[in-house]
């Protein structure tokens, strides 16, 4: 095994190594070490990376192959989930409570995922949306925030980092109906990051790694999109009827 490449926090060009030196097992660690500062993040997701490490472990920086996408015009909605969102059970917001939204994802579950998700982790993306990058979709009933996600929109790519659902198909709707928006705002993909049956039975598929970079590299600096206030919209779009 080779030995991990360590990132230098003060680098101030924010440099990463090449995906391709990522290690095959654990499928996808990259690097270690730097900072969770804006420039450093965005330039990661520009690059087909992103943070995920637990509460006491170095910053640890990953590019899995394959990964994990779901392209919106292949948004899958299933007879159960269409009934759903026909009823209305829920009311769906965008940009509402980011905080709410990646503290309820950091909450313990019972398969342990979203324990990752550390105050510093909450204190960086909380900074890229106010600067306009991070985003989340809220999932309410009866005001109370029962499901939901959050992610970074750069250029015409939505990098989803994390869900959750107090409530059955919460965050399924929730993901639904950003599916839906970026689609209509011509984005080109969501990257989902590993494969879960979550999100492949909302039509995610895994992509080579590098075709996955190969799509970013060409719709992350789309200068109509790329800028951080063009994701927000006044209100989502009513669909329930044409599904």
């Amino acid at each position: 095994m080779r030995e991990l490449y360590w990132i230098n926090p003060l680098d101030p060009e924010y440099s990463f190594p090449d995906v391709g030196q990522a290690m095959r097992e654990p499928d996808g660690l990259l690097a270690a070490g730097g900072d969770l500062s804006p420039a450093r993040l965005l330039k990661a997701y520009r690059l087909g990376i992103f943070p995920w490490f637990s509460d006491g472990q170095p910053i640890l920086w990953w590019s899995p192959d394959p990964r994990m996408v779901l392209f919106p015009e292949e948004l899958k909605i299933s007879r159960s989930l269409a009934k759903v969102i026909r009823q209305d059970r829920f009311k769906i917001t965008l940009d509402r409570n980011l905080d709410a939204v990646i503290r309820a994802c950091a909450e313990p579950r019972e398969d342990k995922h979203g324990t990752w998700i550390t105050e510093d982790m909450i204190d960086a993306y909380n900074k890229l949306h106010q600067l306009g990058y991070a985003h989340s979709v809220e999932a309410w009933q009866d005001d109370r925030l029962v499901g939901g996600l959050y992610g970074i929109a750069l250029g015409q790519v939505f990098f989803g980092e994390s869900m959750f659902s107090r409530v059955s198909n919460a965050s399924k709707v929730a993901f639904a109906h950003l599916a839906k928006v970026l689609h209509e705002k011509s984005f080109q993909l969501i990257d989902c990051q590993v494969e879960t049956a979550h999100l492949a039975s909302l039509g995610a598929r895994n992509i080579p790694r590098q075709q996955f970079i190969e799509i970013i590299n060409k719709h992350c600096d789309s200068d109509e999109i790329a800028s951080p206030n063009a994701f927000h919209i006044p209100q989502l779009a009513s669909w329930r009827e044409s599904i």
